[in-house]
């Protein structure tokens, strides 16, 4: 079987928690060959882990560009570093034939998640978004069962998703730990970071966006913007529901709110993405409990790309899809700002980007 040599750009939690695991799971896949990171104690401890020699490590991706036995690069850095390092690469790789994967969001503002999104056709370098949350089972789970109508029409949902950020940002094993998510430099704070998958699963699920209109409570700690979002969503399908992402507390009262979709015939419930069941309860009085297993999108995400390279499957997530899902969030910031509806999968007429610009 074709083993596919990565070079890592980015050792931190991602890296260790996310991916890490998933290239474990395929060492008939994948071979992790070359690492880059700016701290040297950390690229140490990780090439002994990994069994690389002194010549597989780096302190800068630029060096690592210039082996030719990579086949694919996995870019894990800072949210306002995603754009320029994708960019960057992109230009380095041109018609080379070697693949990026790419972090979430791909940018801290809406003019770079936009360039961000050309850099495929652009270079002709092909781009993975690791949006995890559209490659979970559990995800893709649901959309199919709305897809076919498992519950009949669809009449709206409500989603919440809460982070106690206030008390991870202590927890040395949190990405909330990390000060650059706690005195963030790109738009949105904490909205941006988490926020934006949610919304990926929510238009994973139902499809493009019309329109929108959020409110947002302010607060002065640096990490947000907002302690609470609260967003009314229309997407092109017809379907409506409300978004609601709390970052400065938790949910107390079990079962969680979690996403629920009322239709026609009954509602699919799903209290997190970690519980691994899938309820569904009919009008008739009826149930169904469907297990799945949580936090496959790594995994998943990584066989994409194999598949992709190797037997020419189609890429699931790509810088297009998350370009809408980051200027989903541009667009719930920019809806809070001038208390207005905003459209969202449009056309971009002229001024339309400035406007949602942050």
């Amino acid at each position: 079987m074709t083993i596919l040599n990565v070079g890592i750009i980015g050792l931190g939690m991602a890296f260790e928690q996310l991916h890490y695991p998933a290239f474990q799971e395929l060492p008939d896949r994948y071979r992790i060959a070359a690492i880059c990171d700016k701290n040297s104690e950390k690229l140490q401890q990780w090439r002994e882990r990994l069994g690389l020699s002194e010549g597989d490590i780096y302190a800068d991706y630029k060096v690592m560009l210039k082996r030719d036995d990579l086949d694919l690069y996995d870019i894990m850095v800072p949210i306002s570093l995603n754009y320029t390092v994708t960019a960057d690469m992109a230009r380095h790789l041109s018609g080379s034939g070697k693949g990026i994967i790419c972090e979430k969001p791909v940018a801290g503002n809406l003019e770079e998640a936009r360039a961000h999104r050309d850099l495929p056709k652009r270079y002709d370098v092909p781009v993975l978004i690791a949006e995890n949350y559209r490659y979970n089972d559990e995800t893709n789970m649901i959309r199919e069962m709305v897809q076919n109508g498992e519950v009949g029409d669809i009449h709206y949902f409500i989603y919440n998703r809460f982070i106690d950020f206030n008390s991870e940002q202590h927890q040395g094993d949190k990405f909330a730990s990390k000060e650059w998510r706690q005195k963030p430099d790109y738009a949105g704070g904490a909205v941006l970071d988490y926020a934006v998958h949610d919304l990926a699963a929510l238009r994973h699920i139902f499809g493009p966006i019309d329109r929108l209109h959020a409110f947002g409570r302010p607060m002065e700690e640096s990490y947000s913007p907002y302690f609470v979002v609260n967003t009314n969503i229309r997407f092109k399908n017809g379907v409506t529901g409300q978004f609601s992402f709390y970052c400065a507390g938790r949910e107390t009262q079990a079962p969680f709110i979690g996403l629920r979709i009322f239709s026609t015939r009954g509602t699919i419930y799903l209290e997190n993405r970690d519980c691994g069941t899938i309820n569904i309860a009919y009008n008739d009085g009826t149930r169904r409990e469907i297990p799945y297993a949580p936090q496959r999108g790594y995994h998943n995400e990584l066989l994409n790309y194999y598949n992709f390279r190797v037997y020419n499957e189609a890429l699931q997530v790509t810088p297009e899809m998350a370009y809408g899902d980051a200027r989903t969030v541009f667009a719930i910031l920019r809806s809070i700002r001038e208390d207005t509806i905003v459209p969202v999968d449009v056309e971009e007429k002229k001024g339309l980007l400035s406007k949602l610009r942050s």
